[in-house]
C-alpha cells in the first residue's frame, strides 16, 4: 500500500515538472503584445495607495529607535556591535544602514513627483480617455 502510494506521488511529481517545463518554454517563446497608453488612468486610481505607502514608509524610516525598521533603530544596532566588539556584525549593520539612509532622499523625490502626478490626474479627469 504504500509504496502504490510512493509511486503515485512520484508519478504525479513527474508528470507536473513535465507539464511545468514544456509550459515555462511555451511562455517565453510567446510574445507579448506592446504597451498601447502609458497607464494614466491605472496610476490616478492607485494614487492614493501609492501616497500612503510611501507615506508610511517615510514614517516608519524617520522613527524613533524605538521604531522597527527606522534609521535610529539601525543606527542604535550599529553602535551597540561596535561597543560589543561585534566588528563583522557591525559592518554588516552599517551597510544596512548606508542603503537604509539612501532611501529617505529617493522616497522623498518620489512623494514629490507623485504631487506632480496628483495635480495632472486631477486636471484631466483622473486619466478618463487615456490609456
Amino acid at each position: 500500500m504504500y509504496a502504490r502510494r510512493r509511486r503515485l506521488f512520484v508519478g504525479l511529481a513527474t508528470a507536473a515538472l513535465l507539464a511545468g517545463g514544456t509550459t515555462a518554454a511555451t511562455a517565453d517563446s510567446t510574445p507579448t503584445a506592446a504597451p498601447t497608453g502609458d497607464g494614466a488612468r491605472t496610476l490616478c486610481k492607485r494614487l492614493p495607495k501609492i501616497d500612503d505607502r510611501i507615506g508610511r514608509a517615510l514614517t516608519r524610516l524617520n522613527g524613533d529607535a524605538g521604531t522597527r525598521g527606522s534609521v535610529a533603530r539601525l543606527q542604535q544596532r550599529v553602535d551597540n556591535a561596535k561597543s560589543a566588539g561585534h566588528d563583522e556584525i557591525a559592518t554588516y549593520l552599517q551597510d544596512r544602514l548606508t542603503f537604509r539612509k539612501s532611501l529617505l532622499p529617493m522616497l522623498q523625490q518620489r512623494q514629490k513627483d507623485l504631487a506632480g502626478v496628483k495635480t495632472w490626474c486631477e486636471q484631466n479627469d483622473n486619466g478618463a480617455g487615456h490609456k
